[in-house]
Order: C-alpha cells, then structure tokens, then sequence
C-alpha cells in the first residue's frame, strides 16, 4: 500500500509543483493522475520514487517511510517500483535486449553490469519479459530502429525486469497515436490484472481515463482538486470538470477538452 501524506515539493527556482497533496493506493489499483500540464503530475510520480526529493510530507509505501531514506538507502525502493517515462529513456544507440537488462541494475554488481556481465537467469528473464510485449523478435535491433510504440514496449519489459510491486507510468502514451496508446496501455492494464502489480499513470485524455483506471485523481495548481472511480468520472459533473481543467475549459464531446490544449 502507498500512502502519501501533506506532500509538497518546490523546485530551485520558487516553482510550488506540489502542495500539501494526501491520498492512498491499496495494491492492486489502476490510479490515473489527470490535470493539465504544469499542474504536478510528473513531479508527483517522481517524488514516489525519489527521483525527486519531497519539499515536505511523508511517502509510506508498504509501512515504511520512503522520505526517510538516504541516497544510498535507495536501491531497495526502486527495485519495487518500476519507471515507465513519456519520452522512453532508452539507450538509443544499445540493441533492445541491453536496454531491458539494465531493469536489473538494482540487483547485480554495479561494475559487473557496466561491461554487460549479467547471470544467465537474468538473460532469460530479458527475453520473457520481451516476450511478454512481443518484442523477442526485435532483441537484437537498435533501439532507434523501432518505432515509438515499440520502443515504450521496450521500457514496460525493462520495468518488469525489476520484479516490481508497482509502476510508475509518467504519461506513457503522450507522444503515440490513439491506436498505439490503447495498445500500450493494454500491456500495462494486463500487468495489472494478471499479475497484480498496482499501477499509476498520469494521462491527459478522459475517453483513456474511463477506459482503463480503477480510481482518478485530478491535481490542479499541485492541489488535489478530484477523487472519484471510474464510473464517477463518467458522471463528472461541469463544475467538478473546471475545478481540474479551468473556467475556460469546455468538453465540447465524449473524453475532449478545449480551452486547455487537450483534444
């Protein structure tokens, strides 16, 4: 379980990107974060992991106090969350399997792992895990000669090289066509209910939002300003649709917004 608790977080700069954010993630869930751009949902993701550290607030996960953790303390943390990022994070110029074995990073001996020594267990753990996203054809390719939607398949099989609890999908889908997005989401949407691993995803698009969440969060200026299940947010009423999206927000159709820059 993840609990978050008065979370807030200022960048260098004065930047308030979260304020004073609570809420909890029983296992098992399909959180999807939802709010505009800039209104903290990358910075929320990334304070779970401690890719950024809080402001202020506390992070449990599982009873224990991430926010307590030093740097070197880490490394048990990650290997139980794994990173799904918007712009893929691979190493372009690696070929698929290389970029999937460094999901175990967390697990081998760190010099070891930069001349690519890794055990044979965990080679054919890569190659299930592409399997898996039916990528084993591809696992000696470039990185950069697969398309988009191929290479976030690519980071989803790394993730689960780190046998993790739950994934941290930081809009996965924001830079691929509506088809591809569904397929995306479908693989992790299948992680979810097969395997049971919790996921939270930040996405943009209402109609993907009822589609695959179990439960919505919506931020807003970093503040938390909607909780609802799926079925609440396809009866979201239109002033709880301004209190996330704005005044000057209007859903001119089924899961589209204007004013907002989200069609």
């Amino acid at each position: 379980m993840l609990e978050i608790k008065n979370l807030t977080h200022t960048y260098p700069d004065g930047t308030e990107a979260l304020k004073d954010v609570s809420f909890s993630v029983n296992d098992g869930e399909f959180l999807v974060v939802i709010g505009l751009s800039g209104s903290g949902k990358s910075t929320l993701l990334r304070c779970i992991n401690r890719l950024l550290d809080p402001t202020s607030g506390t992070i449990l996960w599982n009873g224990s106090d991430a926010t307590a953790l030093k740097h070197n303390q880490l490394r048990p943390l990650r290997r139980e969350i794994g990173m799904i990022f918007q712009h893929f994070n691979l190493v372009k110029r690696s070929n698929v399997i290389t970029n999937v074995m460094a999901g175990r990073l967390g697990y081998v001996n760190p010099i070891a792992s930069l001349v690519g020594q890794f055990p044979a267990a965990d080679k054919k753990k890569a190659a299930a895990a592409l399997d898996r996203v039916g990528l084993k054809p591809q696992a000696r390719k470039r990185a950069d000669e697969l398309s988009g939607g191929q290479q976030q398949r690519v980071g989803i099989a790394r993730a689960l090289m780190q046998d993790p609890k739950m994934i941290l999908a930081d809009e996965p889908v924001a830079s691929l066509d509506p088809v591809l997005a569904h397929t995306i989401l479908g693989y992790l949407e299948d992680l979810n209910k097969e395997s049971g691993i919790t996921v939270i995803c930040s996405l943009h698009y209402l109609d993907l939002v009822q589609r695959y969440a179990t439960r919505v969060i919506g931020l807003r200026d970093g503040r938390i300003a909607y909780e609802g299940t799926r079925e609440e947010i396809q009866r979201m009423t239109d002033s709880e649709f301004k209190e996330i999206y704005g005044e000057e927000a209007e859903r001119i159709s089924a899961g589209s917004i204007t004013g907002g820059g989200i069609v």
